[in-house]
C-alpha cells in the first residue's frame, strides 16, 4: 500500500517513465475508492462537516445579497449612453463569476434583487422558533406567512416612481430569505417527507416566484432604460456613422465590435441574452450544490490514469485483463481513431466529468469548466472550449507603444463548422456532444440532455442568440478569405421568440409539455415575450376559473399587477381589479388585519368601501376597531363611507319574525345576529363628525328591533350613542354652515331619535308597572287556627301588621309608577309637532323603506300602547282616566284613531265599556261625571 501511495504521488514525468498509479480495484465503490487514494482524512472530515453544517455565524448577520447573480454568458449585452464608448470585450466575453449584467450603473439596492446566494445563511441555525416550525403540520406555510407583510412593506418603502427597480429588488430579497429558511427545514425533515410534502410544494412555489422576480427585474430594467433613452437618438446617429464610408468603417470593425453595435441597436436580441443570463443564474445554484464532487474526479492532473496503468502493466507483462482492446495511444482522438476502449473506470470518470462540464456551461460558468478540465489533466479539452470566441485585434485601428493583446479565434468559422458537424454526427457521449453543440449553435444535439423546461428554454434562446450574432458578423465583417459555410440546418434556427415557446409546447417530451402548463412557466413566458396584457388576462382567468389558487401565487399576481401599474404598463383595469379583489379576500381570510387597508386602497373607490366594510364586519373589540380605522385613514380610504356601509350591511341582515300578537310586556331574546347589529353602531361613534350618521343608522337598527318587539336590543342600541349626540350634531352643523337649522335628513333623524327614546321609556315604565302590579303585590298572611296558642296569635297579628305596611308601600309605589307610566305613554301618543314617528320635513334622499317602516310602527304600537294604557288605568281603578284616553284617541288634533284597525278598535271599545260600567257602580255616569 505504501508503494501504491508513492506511485500516486509521483509526477507526470515519473509516470511516463514507467511508474504508473495503481488502478482502483473493480470490487470497490468507484467514488469511495477514488477518495481512498492519497486523501487527507482530516480535510475530508472538515469538508463533510461544512457540507452538513450551517454557514459561519458571521454570514448570518449580513442580509446584503451578493453581486453577480446574472452573469455574462456567451453574448452578454451591455448598454451604454451615447456619450460614452466602451470596449466590446467588456460585453462579449465568456462568463465570469464576478461579473453581472451591467446595462447601466445601478444602486446597491437595485443590484440586490439578483444577488443573494442560496448557500449563504440569512439566519442563524435552527432556533426555538424553527424547531416549533418543524412541529407544525405545515411548516412551509407557517414559515412563509410573513411574506404578506414583507411585500406590503416593500410597497410602502418603494413608492416613488424612480424606485420601481428597488421594489423588485425588495421582493426578491424577501423571497430569498424565505427560500433559505425552507431549505433548512426540508434538509432537517428528510425522514418525514410525507408529512412535509406541503413544505416541499411551498418551497418550489417560492423558488419559482423568486426566479420570476429576477427575470422581471432584468428585462424591465433594460426596457425602462431603453424607453428613457429612446428620444436621444443615439442609436440612429451611430447607424448613420456606420453607413457613412461603409468600406472603411467595416474594415476597421472586428467581430467583437460588430456584435457590440448589434447589441446596442437590437433591443430584442439584448432581451434574449438577458433571458439566457437569467436561466444560467438559476442553474448556478444547482451547480454550487454539486461543486464539491469535482475534487473526486481525479487525484492529480493525469488523464485516463487507469488506462495508462493498464498499458504500462501490459508492457511489463503484469496486466490482469489482456483481452480487452484498449487504446495503445493516449492522445484525445485515440478512442475514436483506433475504435478502441478506455478502461471502465476512466470511462465512468469521463462521463461524470463531461456531465459536470455541461452543467458548468449550462450555469454560464465556462471558465470554471476550463479550470476543471485542466485540473483533470485535460488541458486540450479546455483549449477546445476557447474556439467560439469572437476575434478582436485592437492594434489594427491604431498603433501604440505597447501592443494590445489579441483576443478570440481568427478561424472561428472553421472551429464552429467542425463542432457543429461533430455534434450532428452523434457519435460521442451525449454530454460531450451537447457541450460543443451549445457553443456552435446546434440545437438538435443539445435537447437530448435537456430534461426540464428551463433547460430547453435555455438551449433555444442560446441558439437563437448565436444564430443572430453569426448572421450579423457574416453580414458586416470584411475578411481576406471567404468564411466557411455553415450547414443549412444551422440557419433554420433563425426564429422569433414566439416560435420558441410554440415549439416547446409542441415538444415530443410529455414532461416538457406538462411543464409548459405550469403557472409560473406561463407567467415567465409572457414576461419574456413582453405581452403583459395577455398575462393579465391569463391570471384573471385563473382567478375566475379556479376555486382555489396557491396563496403565494395569488400574492405574486396581485403585486405584479401593482408593479405594472407603477411602471405605467397598459393593462385592462377591470381584470387587474378582479385579481386585486381576490388577494384582498385572501388577506381577509388569513386575518392579515394590518395589510388589508393598503391593498384595498389600490381598488376603485366604490370597491374600497365595499371590501373594507366587509372586512370590518368581522373585527371584534374596541381597540382592534380603532386600529383598523386608523390604518384605513392612513391609506386614504373614505372612513365615513366605510363605517356607514358596515352598519348598513349588518343591519340589513334578515331579522327574526315575531308574532305581532305577543304581549308588548314580553321581550324577545337577543340573538347573535342582533348582537352584531348592536355592536356595529360602535363604528360610527369613534369620529364626532359622523354623529349625524350614527343617529340615522342607530334609528334604522332600533326601528328593526322595535318592529319585532326586541325592546331590550333597541335599548342597547340607544345606549351605544353618547348622551350628547344631539348637541354634537347641532354644533358640527353650526360650525360648518353657521346655521342652527339642521338639514331635513338630520332634523328627521334627531326627531326619530327622540321618538324612539319616548317609546322605549314608555315601554320600560309599563314593564315596571306590569311587574309591580302582577308580581310584587304582598300576599296576605293566613289567619291563626282555632285553638292556637297565644304565641301563634301574637305572631299572626305581627305578620298582619307587616302585611298592612307592605301593602301600603306597594300601593304608594303603584300609584307613582302608574302616574309615571301614564305620563310616558302620553308622551308617545301626544308627541309634539305632528305625532310620534312622523317627520316634520320631507327628505328626497331618504331611504325608500323608511317612511313605510315609520307608518308600520305607528299602526303596530299606537293601538297597543292605548290598550296597555287602558289596562293599567282600569287595573288601577282610574276609570275616569280611561274615558279621557278615549277622548284623546278620538281627537281630530292627534287623529290617533286612524292607526286602529277594526279589530283593535272593537277591543278598545269593549274595554272602555267595562270602565263605564265600573263608573256606574261608583254612582257616576258612563263618562265619569258625578251624578246629581
Amino acid at each position: 500500500m505504501a508503494d501504491r501511495r508513492r506511485q500516486l504521488r509521483g509526477g507526470l514525468d515519473h509516470m511516463l517513465e514507467g511508474e504508473s498509479p495503481v488502478p482502483r480495484e473493480k470490487e470497490m465503490a468507484l467514488t469511495f475508492k477514488r477518495r481512498s487514494m492519497n486523501i487527507d482524512l482530516q480535510k475530508s472530515l472538515k469538508l463533510l462537516d461544512e457540507a452538513v453544517s450551517p454557514a459561519h455565524p458571521a454570514q448570518a448577520l449580513s442580509r446584503t445579497p451578493r453581486q453577480g447573480l446574472l452573469r455574462h454568458s456567451v453574448y452578454t449585452p451591455k448598454k451604454v449612453s451615447s456619450a460614452s464608448k466602451f470596449d466590446i470585450s467588456d460585453i462579449y466575453t465568456p462568463t465570469h463569476g464576478s461579473m453581472i449584467v451591467n446595462v447601466s450603473e445601478t444602486s446597491h439596492s437595485q443590484q440586490s434583487a439578483l444577488q443573494l446566494p442560496m448557500e449563504m445563511d440569512a439566519t442563524q441555525d435552527l432556533t426555538t422558533t424553527n424547531v416549533n416550525l418543524l412541529l407544525d403540520e405545515d411548516p412551509g406555510m407557517a414559515a412563509s406567512t410573513g411574506l404578506y407583510a414583507d411585500f406590503d412593506q416593500c410597497l410602502r418603502q418603494n413608492g416613488a416612481p424612480h424606485q420601481v427597480l428597488d421594489l423588485l429588488s425588495c421582493f426578491e430579497s424577501c423571497l430569498s430569505e424565505q427560500v433559505i429558511i425552507l431549505r433548512k427545514l426540508v434538509r432537517r425533515a428528510r425522514l418525514e417527507q410525507q408529512k412535509f410534502q406541503k413544505t416541499y410544494t411551498t418551497l418550489d412555489l417560492l423558488d419559482k416566484e423568486r426566479s420570476t422576480w429576477q427575470l422581471i427585474y432584468s428585462l424591465f430594467k433594460d426596457r425602462l432604460e431603453t424607453e428613457a433613452t429612446r428620444g436621444e437618438g443615439s442609436m440612429e446617429e451611430e447607424d448613420i456613422d456606420m453607413v457613412t464610408d461603409a468600406k472603411q468603417r467595416l474594415i476597421e470593425l472586428s467581430e467583437q465590435e460588430i456584435v457590440n453595435k448589434l447589441f446596442e441597436k437590437d433591443g430584442s436580441l439584448r432581451q434574449c441574452q438577458l433571458v439566457v443570463d437569467w436561466l444560467e443564474s438559476c442553474a448556478r445554484e444547482d451547480l454550487d450544490a454539486v461543486a464539491d464532487n469535482v475534487k473526486f474526479f481525479t487525484d492529480q492532473p493525469v488523464v485516463w490514469e487507469n488506462t495508462l496503468h493498464q498499458l504500462q502493466s501490459r508492457k511489463k507483462g503484469t496486466s490482469i485483463n489482456t483481452e480487452r482492446p484498449l487504446v495503445d495511444q493516449l492522445d484525445p482522438d485515440a478512442p475514436v481513431r483506433q475504435r478502441r476502449y478506455l478502461d471502465d473506470l476512466d470511462k465512468e470518470d469521463e462521463q461524470r466529468l463531461l456531465q459536470h462540464l455541461f452543467m458548468c456551461i449550462r450555469a454560464g460558468q465556462l471558465e470554471k469548466a476550463q479550470e476543471l478540465c485542466q485540473s483533470c489533466g485535460q488541458a486540450w479539452r479546455a483549449a477546445t472550449l476557447e474556439g467560439w470566441r469572437l476575434f478582436h485585434d485592437a492594434n489594427r485601428q491604431r498603433l501604440q507603444a505597447t501592443l494590445a493583446p489579441i483576443t478570440g479565434n481568427p478561424q472561428r468559422d472553421v472551429w464552429k463548422c467542425v463542432c457543429w458537424r461533430m455534434a450532428a454526427e452523434g457519435k460521442y457521449d451525449p454530454f460531450e456532444t451537447a457541450i460543443y453543440a451549445v457553443l456552435s449553435g446546434n440545437l438538435k444535439s443539445v435537447l437530448p440532455v435537456c430534461h426540464s423546461w428551463y433547460d430547453c428554454l435555455w438551449a433555444y434562446f442560446r441558439t437563437l442568440v448565436d444564430v443572430k450574432v453569426e448572421q450579423e458578423v457574416r453580414l458586416r465583417s470584411i475578411t481576406f478569405r471567404k468564411p466557411v459555410d455553415l450547414p443549412p440546418q444551422y440557419w433554420d434556427r433563425l426564429m422569433e421568440t414566439t416560435q420558441v415557446f410554440e415549439e416547446l409546447e409542441a415538444s415530443t417530451d410529455q414532461r416538457i409539455r406538462t411543464e409548459c402548463q405550469q403557472c409560473y412557466h406561463i407567467i415567465q413566458k409572457h414576461v419574456i415575450l413582453g405581452d403583459m396584457p395577455a398575462l393579465v388576462e391569463v391570471m384573471y382567468n385563473w382567478v375566475k376559473e379556479r376555486k382555489t389558487l396557491p396563496q403565494h401565487l395569488l400574492r405574486f399576481m396581485a403585486n405584479l399587477v401593482l408593479f405594472l401599474r407603477r411602471v405605467g404598463h397598459e393593462t385592462n383595469e377591470e381584470l387587474c381589479t378582479v385579481i386585486l379583489e381576490a388577494y384582498v379576500e385572501l388577506l381577509i381570510k388569513s386575518d392579515q388585519k394590518r395589510l388589508i387597508a393598503h391593498y384595498v386602497s389600490f381598488l376603485p373607490p366604490h370597491l374600497q368601501v365595499q371590501w373594507y366594510a366587509h372586512f370590518l364586519e368581522g373585527v371584534k373589540g374596541q381597540e382592534e376597531r380603532q386600529v383598523c380605522l386608523q390604518l384605513a385613514e392612513e391609506d386614504g380610504l373614505d372612513v365615513a363611507a366605510i363605517t356607514k356601509r358596515v352598519v348598513e350591511n349588518i343591519r340589513n341582515r334578515d331579522a327574526a319574525v315575531v308574532d305581532p300578537n305577543v304581549s308588548m310586556a314580553i321581550n324577545v331574546a337577543i340573538s347573535e345576529d342582533d348582537r352584531q347589529k348592536i355592536e356595529a353602531i360602535d363604528w360610527l361613534v369613534f369620529d364626532p363628525s359622523q354623529r349625524a350618521e350614527a343617529l340615522k343608522q342607530a334609528n334604522a337598527v332600533m326601528r328593526s328591533f322595535i318592529l319585532v318587539k326586541k325592546h331590550n336590543a333597541a335599548r342597547e342600541v340607544f345606549d351605544k350613542l353618547p348622551a350628547d349626540s344631539i348637541n354634537v350634531v347641532y354644533k358640527i352643523w353650526h360650525a360648518k354652515t353657521g346655521s342652527t337649522s339642521l338639514p331635513p335628513a338630520d332634523d328627521n333623524a334627531v326627531r326619530e331619535y327622540m321618538c324612539t327614546k319616548a317609546y322605549l321609556d314608555a315601554m320600560e315604565s309599563y314593564n315596571d308597572w306590569f311587574s309591580l302590579y302582577h308580581h310584587s303585590k304582598p300576599s296576605k298572611p293566613s289567619g291563626a287556627e282555632v285553638g292556637s296558642s297565644f304565641t301563634d296569635r301574637v305572631a299572626f297579628e305581627h305578620r298582619l301588621k307587616q302585611y298592612d305596611q307592605d301593602l301600603e308601600r306597594w300601593q304608594y309605589k303603584l300609584v307613582r309608577q302608574t302616574q309615571t307610566t301614564k305620563d310616558r305613554v302620553y308622551n308617545v301618543l301626544l308627541f309634539m309637532d305632528g305625532g310620534w314617528m312622523v317627520d316634520r320635513y320631507e327628505d328626497p334622499d331618504d331611504e325608500e323603506s323608511r317612511p313605510q317602516q315609520l307608518a308600520t310602527l305607528r299602526r303596530m304600537h299606537i293601538p297597543a300602547l292605548c290598550l296597555n294604557l287602558h289596562h293599567m288605568l282600569h287595573s288601577s281603578r282610574l276609570y275616569s282616566e280611561c274615558l279621557q284616553l278615549a277622548d284623546s284617541i278620538a281627537s281630530e288634533h292627534y287623529q290617533l284613531y286612524k292607526e286602529f284597525n277594526k279589530d283593535d278598535l272593537q277591543q278598545l271599545l269593549r274595554q272602555i265599556r267595562e270602565s263605564s260600567l265600573c263608573l256606574l257602580d261608583q254612582n257616576k255616569d258612563p263618562l265619569g261625571y258625578d251624578l246629581v
